[in-house]
């Protein structure tokens, strides 16, 4: 009967499933906090917005919070590093030469230390007590370094740019003339990197329409090519088309695409058999290309990449070949061996997308999921759209589809006179921060 069993409403099956996806007050407290939260966006507007001179630090190209909400910082153009008081609008700070080229991302290692990455090959540190001066400035990379993650519990740095390089950064002997380092992985036409939450996996994007994942990440131990087991994936095409020149992609935070010519996957590594069978091997590597809607063809480029603040689900922003049509696409993780044994490895499914506009192309637009997860804030044209999994914001998990559904607009807000290049969810208020191609960062927050 659907009154009995642990937790009715809905009976002893309900309880089982919740409990099989990660459901439940033991699991995450904070949910019905969150659910308030998220309501509050109904009501958001734009609350203020900072305009900035083009003459000095050009392009918004990322926005990141810190952790505490309390400082809010903005990548730029032309070399620069601005810094913001989010809930009074202040400017704090301006890094003017924080970088000889164009500031790419920031990630903050905790309230007080971040890291920016820059076309000039170089990473920086700094530190939110002393910004006179660098901590220090990593060397490492040959091309332009276009991403940054950071795991903590190891203190381990990773950053990724386009010499195809993923580069491991000891920060727990960092001096001022840097940290250790050494190349963890290396592929062509790389585009984004990201680590899961619980750093148990890295994906890597691609601007031939790859994706990379590898399983059972352990970060100290260095890849050299040939030295991860290859698990069959479902539309994994050949070595060839891996290797070959493929689409150029639009250009990266306003930047032309480098091509990379080294170091490609060989076939006989792309052949090997799955290792799968008897427990995963460390550093599994799963070649994807992912489904897009209305992109049957191979060509599309995986242009932005994010993760589920729980890790259920990757966030993917994809572009045609022809760079006429854009895509913000979700899909969940699926865990496990194939359904039959038959059957190629498959970790991701397509559960949601919408069609962007294609607005301001030849230029990456960095979309986000809210803290809660239930919410994706998309650059959109002029503005950027609030785009939920159904029409009530309700967690993925909630509203899973058997078959790929359309993404629900929540709300839409432009404040812009130029295309939105980038956007952020405050980690600790209700607030949406936003960027455009002209320099002006604009806040948004409930007005009731």
């Amino acid at each position: 009967p659907a009154d009995l069993g642990p937790g009715a409403p809905g009976g002893l099956f309900a309880w089982l499933r919740g409990r099989c996806l990660g459901r439940g007050a033991a699991v995450d407290p904070a949910r019905d906090t969150f659910g308030a939260m998220t309501g509050l966006y109904g009501a958001i507007q734009p609350a203020d917005s900072v305009s900035l001179s083009t003459r000095t630090h050009g392009a918004v190209f990322n926005l990141e919070y810190s952790p505490d909400g309390s400082v809010l910082t903005v990548a730029c153009e032309q070399t620069e590093v601005l810094l913001f008081d989010p809930i009074s609008s202040k400017h704090i700070k301006t890094l003017s030469e924080a970088h000889e080229d164009c500031v790419n991302n920031i990630r903050f290692l905790d309230n007080r230390l971040f890291a920016t990455c820059s076309d000039d090959t170089t990473i920086a540190l700094w530190d939110l007590r002393k910004l006179n001066t660098k901590v220090c400035t990593l060397h490492g990379h040959t091309s332009w370094v276009k991403n940054i993650e950071y795991d903590t519990n190891t203190r381990l740095l990773v950053t990724s740019g386009f010499d195809g390089n993923v580069i491991i950064w000891d920060t727990n002997r960092c001096t001022e003339d840097g940290c250790p380092h050494k190349k963890f992985f290396h592929t062509r036409f790389l585009m984004r990197m990201r680590l899961t939450p619980d750093c148990s996996k890295m994906l890597i994007s691609t601007s031939s329409g790859y994706l990379l994942i590898l399983h059972d990440l352990d970060l100290n131990k260095s890849l050299e090519v040939g030295s991860y087991p290859i698990l069959r994936a479902r539309r994994t095409t050949s070595s060839s088309d891996i290797t070959s020149s493929g689409s150029s992609g639009p250009r990266a935070a306003g930047s032309p695409c480098h091509q990379n010519d080294s170091g490609p996957l060989s076939e006989k590594h792309l052949s090997r058999p799955s290792q799968r069978e008897g427990g995963s091997p460390r550093n599994s590597l799963e070649v994807l290309t992912p489904e897009v809607p209305g992109e049957r063809d191979r060509g599309n480029c995986i242009t932005s990449l994010q993760l589920h603040p729980k890790g259920w689900a990757t966030l993917l922003r994809c572009s045609s070949n022809t760079d006429d049509q854009e895509w913000t696409c979700v899909y969940e993780f699926q865990e496990g061996a194939p359904v039959r044994p038959v059957s190629p490895r498959c970790s991701l499914r397509l559960t949601h997308c919408i069609e962007e506009a294609n607005v301001g192309r030849g230029y990456i637009k960095e979309l986000c999921f809210s803290p809660d997860g239930r919410m994706i804030s998309s650059p959109h044209g002029f503005g950027i759209r609030l785009l939920g999994f159904d029409a009530h914001c309700s967690e993925l998990v909630d509203c899973l589809p058997r078959e790929a559904s359309p993404l629900r607009e929540i709300r839409s807000l432009y404040s812009h006179n130029d295309v939105v290049l980038t956007t952020k969810f405050s980690p600790t208020h209700c607030q949406i921060a936003s960027g455009c191609l002209s320099g002006r960062v604009s806040l948004y927050q409930p007005k009731f």
